[in-house]
């Protein structure tokens, strides 16, 4: 969802300056998007007719401008989106440039106003991202044609419609805690964890189809692995040995399998890890073809994580989803009784 962004997106327009800020719509203000890119790199409009909401024209400048925004590594691409993705992105982008217009229009409709003190501000803002007042005028004069209060109106345009976003999505989108709270209370599955072991691995993998000689040699290799294994002390002890000698390819995590359910546990190790305490080293066990001997570092009982270590996360993505409910709403009743003809 953009609110605050809408004006950084006019540099994007800003075709033949010197050099161009991509607005993403994760950018503050008048803030520089992190990069910059060459003007001539950049598809130029020709200002040609791309839709008309309520008979006001939209034209390709405003389309690329949000095609820039979705996608901010043109640059990277020679100033192209690639061919897979720019139908969907086009498509996207024309969808947005309509609903702000529309939110724009709602805007003008309720006689919304933007303080001169907001304005002014927002202007000061915008004129930050631009590293000289040269290259300033340059956009302007690409842009604008110099015209200074034609920027103010495209800079008020955007205050009306972040004010307006935030009035009908943002200010109903909000989830108080109790809410939350009742969606973890109606939801325990979610918030449940199965019986888990932490455990580390030392493996000895005989090859394919070994002949004896090599099963001998591979036993051996084991029992040798497990001699050293128990003169292990600590976690990090076991990790660098299993670095150094075992065969299974969670060898370059220290032997470290994390967190493995109950239900993806070996029945060859399930049964030594229940009667194991946390720190123990297992025996020498055969798991299929294989020697492994392993450390358990955690077994977790079946649980349900604690409201509290969940309630920051659960909050951000009920108000996600509940901010694009909102939104999609919102846009909903903005076309109702719109006429929209896409060019």
């Amino acid at each position: 969802m953009k609110y605050k962004l809408l004006i950084c997106a006019l540099v994007v327009a800003s075709l033949s300056a010197a050099t161009a800020q991509v607005a993403s719509h994760g950018q503050q203000p008048g803030q520089p998007s992190g990069f910059s890119v060459p003007s001539a790199q950049l598809s130029r409009p020709a200002g040609k007719p791309v839709a008309r909401v309520n008979g006001v024209v939209l034209t390709d400048a405003d389309l690329i401008r949000e095609e820039y925004s979705i996608f901010p590594y043109a640059a990277q691409h020679s100033g192209k989106i690639p061919a897979d993705m720019e139908p969907g992105i086009r498509k996207g982008a024309l969808q947005m440039i309509i609903f702000e217009e529309l939110v724009y229009q709602d805007a003008l409709k309720r006689k919304m106003t933007v303080s001169p003190e907001r304005l002014a501000k927002a202007e000061t803002e915008f004129r930050k991202q631009f590293s000289t007042p040269a290259e300033y005028r340059q956009f302007l004069q690409s842009e604008f044609n110099g015209n200074e209060q034609a920027l103010q109106a495209k800079v008020k345009r955007s205050l009306l419609i972040d004010q307006m976003l935030k009035s009908e999505v943002a200010a109903k989108s909000t989830v108080s805690l109790a809410a939350v709270r009742a969606f973890y209370d109606k939801n325990p599955g979610r918030f449940a964890y199965p019986e888990s072991f932490a455990i580390q691995t030392i493996s000895v993998i005989p090859p394919e189809n070994a002949t004896p000689a090599q099963l001998k040699e591979a036993k051996k290799r084991a029992d040798e692995a497990y001699k050293q294994a128990k003169a292990t002390k600590t976690a990090m002890e076991f990790g660098l040995l299993a670095e150094k000698i075992s065969d299974d390819d969670y060898r370059v995590m220290l032997g470290d399998h994390k967190w493995i359910s109950r239900d993806k546990m070996p029945p060859e190790m399930l049964g030594p890890a229940l009667k194991m305490q946390d720190g123990q080293m297992s025996d020498l066990l055969q798991v299929g073809p294989n020697y492994v001997v392993f450390r358990l570092n955690k077994h977790l009982p079946p649980g349900k994580t604690p409201f509290e270590q969940v309630k920051d996360p659960l909050r951000k993505q009920l108000e996600k989803q509940k901010t694009d409910d909102v939104r999609a709403a919102f846009n909903k009743r903005l076309h109702e009784n719109a006429k929209i003809e896409t060019l």
